[in-house]
């Protein structure tokens, strides 16, 4: 008896880059627990996020990026879904990032999703296939000391608009816009357990996202639930960060 439910993704074929920690590995299980066979890839063979299949590809490099999507078509023939996941970039100060640094970010976050999308788009023909960007609001709102990042994500949902009405109707392609997710490295990223509850406290959901959060809106994107959304930025941001000039603006009003 075929399965109706329209978030079972049996003898589906699901490919999320950056898979093995944070976003990416919440990503990993969500469809696996959905029903689908899961491929996740990696520089370097550390541990994956269970039970997906591995490949170890750095995606910024084109013949790498193709070697993977031959020995994926070879070994299934087919593929349903591709999660652009890998991503990020440390702290640098934009006046003093060296050019070698900067083309390595855009190369990451905007060149890879596009590479990668071009490599599956032969494999998603017969499909009704689905990609997902996963971007950030870095690249909706300013974002000091991640400059080159922040203009690769805002790249990143330009993309996505245009292959979204370039590939319609065969292949959707949607964005999720993340905001401030709790993972593994939160600490370098937010600071403190106490700036870390202070930043959870100034968002209307009084608390900061997690994978979970992610990956609950990559599976509906790339679900028949979904079917008519092309070309979106989903915000999974728990309602947007409070924008600061009204806390400057509340500190004046009760001074006076």
């Amino acid at each position: 008896m075929l399965d109706d439910n329209p978030l079972s993704f049996h003898d589906r074929v699901v490919l999320v880059t950056g898979g093995g920690r944070g976003i990416g590995r919440a990503i990993v299980e969500r469809f696996a627990r959905a029903g689908a066979q899961v491929i996740t890839c990696g520089r370097n063979s550390a541990e994956p996020a269970p039970p997906a299949e591995f490949h170890i590809c750095d995606v910024r490099q084109l013949d790498q990026i193709k070697a993977m999507i031959a020995a994926i078509q070879a070994r299934h023939g087919r593929l349903d879904v591709l999660v652009n996941n890998a991503g990020g970039s440390p702290q640098t100060d934009a006046a003093t990032a060296s050019p070698r640094f900067s083309e390595s970010i855009v190369a990451l976050n905007l060149m890879a999703p596009l590479h990668l999308s071009q490599a599956c788009h032969p494999l998603m023909q017969d499909s009704g296939g689905a990609i997902i960007n996963i971007a950030s609001v870095s690249a909706v709102r300013p974002s000091p000391g991640t400059a080159a990042y922040s203009a690769a994500k805002a790249g990143l949902l330009a993309l996505t608009r245009s292959l979204a009405q370039e590939w319609a109707p065969k292949i959707r392609v949607n964005a999720i816009v993340a905001g401030l997710i709790e993972t593994e490295q939160a600490d370098v990223t937010y600071g403190s357990p106490e700036t870390q509850a202070a930043l959870a406290a100034s968002l209307p959901i009084k608390r900061l996202g997690r994978g979970q959060d992610i990956a609950d809106a990559a599976l509906f994107l790339a679900s028949p639930l979904a079917s008519y959304v092309n070309g979106a930025e989903l915000a999974v941001d728990g309602g947007g960060e409070r924008p600061p000039f009204l806390d400057i603006v509340k500190t004046y009003v009760t001074k006076s």
